[in-house]
């Protein structure tokens, strides 16, 4: 068997920076992780 290299678009938390690939269209609601609705949003440095 051949190898081949297989190019994937996925996400990636920016509360936690968990990694994961989506199984359906569109954008995720929240991380799987830590369940956060604001996963595409970085924190506030105050």
């Amino acid at each position: 068997m051949a190898e081949i290299k297989l190019k994937v678009d996925g996400y990636r938390c920016e509360r936690c920076n968990h990694e994961w690939i989506a199984r359906g269209e569109g954008k995720p609601t929240v991380c799987p992780k830590c369940k956060s609705p604001y996963w595409n949003v970085p924190k506030k440095v105050k």
